[in-house]
């Protein structure tokens, strides 16, 4: 019988990858993540993936926000260095929680590395 835990760990690891190549300057989403992944209903697992990567310091989690564009992961980053400090220092405008241009600046995996 297969290990579920070793599953866990091979899509949370498809997520790293898969966001460590978000371009500087660009967002996308948990969502369209997921769907890349072959996970289209995922989208939860992908912010779970994330919020176990703050170790991983070549993991951009701050480059991933929710289908509206809204930092609905902002309150797992450090104060130090919080979700919306990091995008601004991309050259991505946030205001009240929400990535502006979101369409001008998303990056979809579906799109961006289709094969």
């Amino acid at each position: 019988m297969k290990n579920p835990s070793n599953k866990q760990d091979d899509f949370f690891k498809n997520v790293y990858e898969v966001v460590k190549l978000i371009p500087k300057g660009k967002v996308s989403t948990y969502g369209a993540i997921a769907t890349y992944l072959g996970a289209k209903r995922s989208a939860r697992m992908v912010g779970y993936a994330l919020n176990g990567s703050f170790s991983l310091s070549e993991v951009p989690a701050h480059r991933v926000v929710n289908r509206l564009g809204i930092l609905s992961g902002k309150h797992h980053f450090s104060p130090d260095n919080p979700m919306e400090q990091l995008l601004a220092e991309e050259g991505i405008t946030v205001m009240e929680d929400k990535v502006q241009n979101f369409e001008q600046v998303f990056w979809d995996p579906n799109i961006e590395l289709q094969l």
